[in-house]
């Protein structure tokens, strides 16, 4: 506040202050505006205003801060230790700062417990989801991965501001948001460890008990002679690793071309991503309408967005799709800017969230399905940490509402329509087996060309005739390919039918051959 004689201001007839008057801090406290959010928050309470306004957005940066370590060290530790352990720990400790924020009472402590919650930010979902795609074949996992997402983060994201209104206190927000995360101590005993992870660790007996246990669970038999032939090929191959004595770590998704390229292309494109699907979320609370209902009706879009890509997903594909959802966004973005303030920009901004939304949700499971196996944790990881990075320039793009108002929305258009066409760089991954190796990781997808589209695909197994008609060397000694190592690379598709098992198998040999040969040439 200005420290001056108001007496002889008003006398003088001054109705604006003077910038040459000294200033001091406030001596009377403040009152704030609750007509928005009508309870108060830590901002208020410990008074984040005037010369500590920046104190909200500090502690949101090193909240974001957690979120990249946490994304290294649990992505580490799945690839390590095994999901499970990662997938316990992240919400363990989102369990324990989140608690404890509901007792913070200087800016210190609440940074610290939002740099804890940062560890579990997006790490306790990931983790999971990384879980799910490796036990679930191709035919079911778009629809596991989506639906999962559309019933049970649509329904809770669209609770939350009425869980907040409800509670009518920060720190009870808090504790009900914090405490459900204690449920993952259960996880160990309801949820198997990933089979595939299991077997890229050389614990072949352990995922063979879970094999068993799918057996029972789903009422089907796996043949005793592969699962025998399943135990030796893994054994083989885990020679063969062991030979080559090595550890990995994310650094080997750059070590050669193919799977730097698509490394570098998953991380640019879910930066994209991010700041256009945070952006938006930001920029629809600027519209003037009511806070909780606007999150609401923001949350409620996954609900859709995600039904109608579990339907088309494995129809038209990841590629072509995620381009033509960011494409869209960006030119709903872009056409908010042409229309008049209100009613029909809100309405063009939030059909541009709703494309973003499905962007979003195909960019959660390409990243899964690209990336190798004894990388999948640390790579899926990284990719979100660069998109943490993206999410803090994100109020600043909101920010340049103040400049102009359609600046924001042209960033983000912008960006949709740019990230959309980098996809079509990307490999798709429709109905193909994980990548298990980084040499699977790094043939993957070579005999695709730019323009192929799943729905006006060649005639079957045409890619593989191509590719004998290429390199007809790989193909003459078909005959000895075995089904063992065909198996390993699709062990827990194999659970289902006998067509899927086959036509896994078909999959795995093209990539046993290039592996036997690329083993033929080292020697």
């Amino acid at each position: 506040m200005y420290s001056a004689d108001w007496a002889a201001a008003l006398a003088a007839g001054r109705t604006t202050p003077d910038d040459e008057w000294a200033v001091v801090p406030c001596t009377s406290g403040w009152e704030y505006n609750r007509t928005d959010v009508p309870y108060s928050t830590i901002a208020s309470e410990l008074d984040w205003v005037c010369e500590n306004d920046n104190l909200p957005a500090t502690a949101q940066a090193i909240f974001f801060c957690g979120a990249i370590v946490g994304g290294l060290i649990f992505g580490w530790i799945a690839d390590k230790y095994g999901r499970v352990s990662a997938l316990v720990g992240t919400n363990l400790i989102g369990f324990v700062a989140g608690v404890g924020t509901a007792f913070c009472n200087s800016f210190w402590s609440f940074a610290l417990c939002r740099f804890l919650v940062g560890f579990a930010f997006d790490n306790c979902f990931t983790m999971m989801y990384i879980l799910v795609l490796e036990y679930v074949g191709p035919k079911w996992r778009t629809f596991v991965a989506n639906m999962s997402i559309a019933l049970f983060f649509t329904l809770a994201a669209s609770l939350i501001p009425w869980i907040a209104l409800w509670a009518d206190d920060w720190r009870i927000f808090t504790l009900a948001t914090s405490v459900p995360f204690a449920l993952a101590l259960a996880t160990p005993y309801v949820v198997p460890e990933s089979a595939r992870w299991l077997v890229s660790q050389g614990k072949i007996d352990k995922a063979l008990v879970i094999l068993k246990k799918f057996e029972r669970i789903n009422k089907t038999k796996i043949p005793e002679k592969v699962l025998s032939d399943f135990t030796e090929s893994s054994l083989k191959t885990l020679k063969e690793n062991e030979a080559e004595d090595r550890t990995y770590s994310v650094l080997d998704l750059f070590r050669t071309p193919r799977l730097r390229r698509n490394s570098i292309l998953l991380i640019i494109i879910w930066m994209a991503i991010s700041l256009v699907f945070d952006g938006h979320v930001r920029n629809v609370g600027s519209l003037g309408l009511d806070i909780f209902l606007t999150f609401t009706i923001a949350s409620a879009t996954e609900l859709p967005a995600d039904t109608f890509l579990t339907a088309v997903l494995d129809r038209w594909g990841r590629r072509w799709l995620a381009c033509g959802s960011m494409v869209v966004s960006g030119i709903f973005s872009l056409l908010a800017t042409t229309v008049p303030v209100g009613g029909p920009s809100a309405s063009l901004a939030i059909m541009g969230r709703f494309a973003v939304n499905i962007s979003y949700n195909i960019g959660l499971q390409y990243c899964a399905e690209l990336l190798p196996t004894v990388v999948r944790a640390q790579g899926v990881a990284l990719i979100h940490i660069m998109g943490y990075v993206a999410s803090i320039v994100a109020p600043f793009v909101v920010y340049l509402a103040n400049i102009s108002q359609d600046l924001p929305l042209l960033i983000l258009g912008a960006l949709g329509v740019g990230g959309g066409l980098l996809c079509l760089l990307l490999p798709e991954t429709m109905h193909a087996d994980l990548p298990q190796t980084l040499a699977d990781g790094e043939s993957f997808g070579q005999h695709q060309r730019l323009w192929d589209n799943p729905c006006f695909s060649r005639k079957p197994d045409q890619d593989e005739k191509d590719e004998e008609a290429q390199n007809p060397e790989r193909y003459v000694k078909r005959s000895s390919i075995s089904e063992p190592e065909a198996f390993t690379r699709s062990m827990p598709s194999a659970i289902g039918s006998r067509a899927s098992i086959r036509a896994s198998i078909r999959a795995s040999t093209r990539g046993s051959m290039r592996r036997r040969e690329r083993n033929e040439n080292v020697a």
